[in-house]
């Protein structure tokens, strides 16, 4: 069977040349007679592979030195709990809301502290990035929490907000490493890694030294300290190692690639390509306000509700799957992750028109 175009909004589509170059090496990985899968994660060779990633994700994003990289385990979602046990230093933060995944992180960091919502677009249904530039931000806060870009809505962030000073925590998980990025601008960035960067199970954070103190709350279990992953380098315990691995490799492949920048410039070509013909259709319509569109994660309907489902269906039989919106707000969502390529758009594109012309 051929390789089907799969908009899923993760875990997603991965560069075919990296799931190749990891089929070859699944036996034996560079005459080491074992998979990465089966090696020690204090072997020399698992340490090299460790190093390598953690070395190209610099460059990559040019990282200041006086940012750790960390790659653990547990998620996007255990960064929820983590932030506030290990920043909440006066027990306050402010959380601007633009969609589920901001809603959960401000849910969970009330266990620790006061949070302050303090901008949000839940009044019309995260179809937009509220004004950032002139933010009431509270003199007690730890910390101002955003989530970048929102993958259930389809919504990003443009501007970083104006914290006034205040350490910007930023959960990037589905634009990450889509386009350059000022590390300087950010107190700590998380991505899990199931969206533009590698399998589940592993979740990067990229953390200001000076926030990495033995001083957190009282009840962290060790686990979700970050000064413990710091200090034994990502591997105080058995870390995601196969999942590191693939990074690692996909990091070489954009790297081999043109870098952030080329990337960058292909997003915004591979999403283009989508808005126009949804700008223009009568059949489908976008969800998302103009100046708050992703790049990475496109929704839609159709002006016929009942036609979502017939689209995502024949679509399906078309190769191009998983097109289904999120259970919270229905209707369509295209994924145009780094490893979606510019074909998959344009036969994305050209199904569209074709299920317009036959279904006005």
């Amino acid at each position: 069977m051929e390789r089907i175009y799969n908009f899923s909004a993760g875990p997603a589509m991965l560069p075919v040349e990296v799931l190749k170059e990891a089929a070859e090496e699944m036996l034996n990985y560079k005459n080491t007679g074992m998979s990465v899968m089966e090696m020690s994660h204090r072997s020399k060779d698992y340490e090299m592979i460790l190093d390598e990633a953690e070395e190209n994700l610099r460059k990559l994003m040019n990282i200041p030195n006086n940012y750790k990289v960390l790659f653990l385990q547990g998620g996007g979602s255990q960064q929820f709990a983590m932030i506030p046990m290990n920043l909440m230093k006066n027990k306050e933060a402010d959380y601007i809301l633009t969609g589920v995944w901001a809603k959960k992180a401000c849910a969970e960091a009330k266990l620790y502290g006061k949070v302050n919502v303090i901008a949000s677009s839940e009044d019309k249904n995260f179809n937009y990035i509220p004004e950032v530039n002139h933010l009431q931000i509270n003199e007690k806060a730890d910390y101002v929490y955003i989530c970048e870009n929102n993958t259930i809505y389809g919504t990003k962030y443009w501007n970083v907000p104006d914290t006034k000073g205040k350490i910007l925590v930023a959960d990037q998980s589905s634009c990450f490493l889509s386009e350059p990025v000022d590390v300087s601008k950010y107190g700590l960035i998380f991505a899990g890694a199931q969206k533009n960067v590698g399998p589940a199970g592993v979740v990067i954070v990229i953390i200001r030294e000076d926030l990495i103190t033995d001083e957190v709350y009282p009840a962290t279990p060790t686990m979700l300290r970050y000064k413990i992953h710091s200090d034994n380098k990502s591997l105080y315990n058995t870390p995601p190692a196969y999942g590191i691995y693939i990074c690692g490799k996909v990091f070489k492949w954009l790297l081999k690639n043109g870098g952030l920048t080329e990337r960058a410039k292909i997003n915004q070509e591979k999403a283009k390509i989508l808005y126009d013909y949804l700008d223009q259709s009568q059949l489908f319509k976008p969800t998302v306000n103009k100046e708050s569109r992703s790049l990475m994660n496109i929704t839609f309907v159709t002006v016929k509700e009942e036609l979502n489902d017939k689209f995502i269906k024949e679509a399906k039989t078309q190769g191009l799957v998983n097109l289904k919106g999120h259970r919270l707000v229905g209707g369509m969502r295209a994924s145009l992750y780094n490893a979606m390529p510019l074909e998959g758009v344009k036969a994305l594109v050209v199904f569209m028109k074709k299920f317009e012309e036959e279904n006005q």
